[in-house]
């Protein structure tokens, strides 16, 4: 692989700026989008101060045009990414009984729509290089469901379907589909969770603690490296052994 470029949605901050700044240790240039300018500033500052070649773009992966400019830019001006995190998404929890109809569409279209989109418009240059790695970023509770977020389980093992289907009609030119489904990771979404009920959530993982970022971004890390060319179409669960398949 000679153009090192990658493409990381959503990486401001958690998840997604952990994924982005190990990519960027391994070499590569990584475009990583936000949702304001703020965020993407806030990204160009951070691989500028780690002296780590990458730039912050904004991007609205429900917005099929933002997704469209955005990658012409990055082709333009770095080449197009042969790696790709679909990492972006959203929730807006509540109840099944009570879910708004709105609720339900935005989720699925930014969690799963907008992978969709932003992996088709990465496609076909990973096609003609005949290399090229999407790691989409899923959850534990695609596998075990959980209260209060249907929409969000459903786009998310949405991805898992999306990524097996994938993997069969691209595998032989060389490009490999995986989801890395977290479980329970201290970022700033949980930070805000009751001490109790992180105790409680503890005393469900049987390594006895929360995951952090770089846990994940190792394994995606891994993923988008040469040492996993034989490994597509498979979710990889790292939760603690909170769920085990």
């Amino acid at each position: 692989m000679s153009n090192k470029i990658a493409l990381v949605t959503g990486a401001s901050r958690g998840l997604g700026a952990s994924i982005a700044d190990y990519l960027a240790l391994d070499g590569f240039t990584v475009i990583g989008t936000a949702t304001t300018e703020a965020g993407a500033t806030a990204i160009t500052n951070r691989f500028v101060a780690a002296g780590q070649a990458g730039q912050g773009m904004l991007l609205n992966i429900a917005d099929l045009e933002s997704i469209e400019s955005t990658l012409k830019t990055i082709e333009n001006t770095f080449g197009a990414p042969l790696v790709v995190v679909n990492n972006a998404g959203i929730t807006k929890d509540n109840l099944f009984l009570r879910m708004k109809e709105s609720e339900w569409q935005d989720v699925l279209n930014t969690n799963l729509t907008g992978a969709y989109r932003v992996t088709r418009a990465c496609i076909k240059p990973m096609v003609k290089a005949r290399w090229g790695r999407i790691i989409n970023i899923g959850s534990v509770v695609a596998s075990n469901g959980n209260p209060g977020q249907a929409n969000y389980c459903a786009a998310k093992a949405g991805l898992i379907g999306l990524s097996k289907s994938l993997a069969q009609e691209i595998g032989s030119r060389g490009i490999t589909v995986n989801v890395v489904a977290p479980g329970f990771i201290e970022t700033d979404m949980t930070d805000i969770l009751p001490e109790e009920q992180k105790a409680a959530l503890i005393r469900g993982i049987p390594l006895g603690r929360m995951g952090a970022p770089k846990d994940i971004a190792e394994v995606v890390r891994f993923l988008a490296s040469e040492k996993a060319s034989y490994i597509t179409g498979q979710t990889i669960h790292v939760n603690g052994g909170m769920y085990m398949s």
